[in-house]
């Protein structure tokens, strides 16, 4: 299956920052503990390629791992080498794009506008992250997939368990979610981790009502 495929699939994505060496594992199987099977590990942090690496090593073909805040090619091609499966970037940098489908990579480009989102879809992203989603809410994204049906869209930004079903209600095809799922630094205990699965299968239990 294909990565686009796998997202639409599985298209809740937690949004990891601030992880680490020693809570990076335990981050990720609370996750699919949950229920999650895809992520995306945010480029800023420290020793991403290895976090990366460490995850593909650990859950294999289980997890889909990408990496996040990619802002330019020269970021694309490390966390690419390091194993990463699809690329975010918050804005629309055509030669990231470029670079990533040299690979045979997903870039999943960041935009807001009508107009970025269709020049990063025509430069080649295979989804479009629109962000920050929230400051428009929902009715945007209605909006946005009017004029843009065949534009898969990826929604990121105060993505919570009261509105997450109404981006994908909407026309999302998938939702990044940041610090409502996951806060890295503030897991210390098991009881936290423990939290962390209930928290990931409260959000895919929500997804499954639209299913039925």
């Amino acid at each position: 299956m294909v990565v686009i495929d796998r997202i639409r699939e599985n298209p809740i994505v937690p949004v990891i920052r601030k992880a680490n060496e020693q809570n990076i594992i335990p981050i990720v199987d609370s996750l699919y503990k949950g229920g999650v099977k895809t992520i995306e590990i945010t480029a800023e942090t420290p020793k991403v390629t290895t976090l990366i690496e460490m995850v593909v090593n650990e859950f294999a073909d289980k997890v889909l791992v990408g990496a996040g805040t990619v802002l330019d090619a020269e970021t694309a091609r490390a966390v690419i080498m390091a194993g990463a499966a699809f690329i975010v970037s918050p804005t629309l940098n055509t030669e990231t794009i470029k670079f990533s489908n040299r690979y045979g990579i997903l870039t999943i480009s960041g935009a807001l506008t009508p107009t970025e989102i269709l020049t990063a879809y025509e430069h080649g992203a295979g989804m479009i992250k629109v962000f920050p989603a929230d400051v428009f809410g929902p009715k945007y994204i209605k909006s946005i997939h009017g004029p843009l049906p065949h534009i898969p869209l990826m929604v990121t930004g105060g993505i919570t368990l009261q509105n997450m079903n109404d981006y994908f209600n909407l026309g999302g095809v998938a939702v990044g979610v940041g610090s409502n799922l996951v806060n890295a630094d503030k897991l210390q205990t098991a009881e936290d981790y423990q939290r962390l699965t209930e928290t990931a299968s409260q959000f895919v239990n929500k997804l499954d009502e639209l299913k039925h």
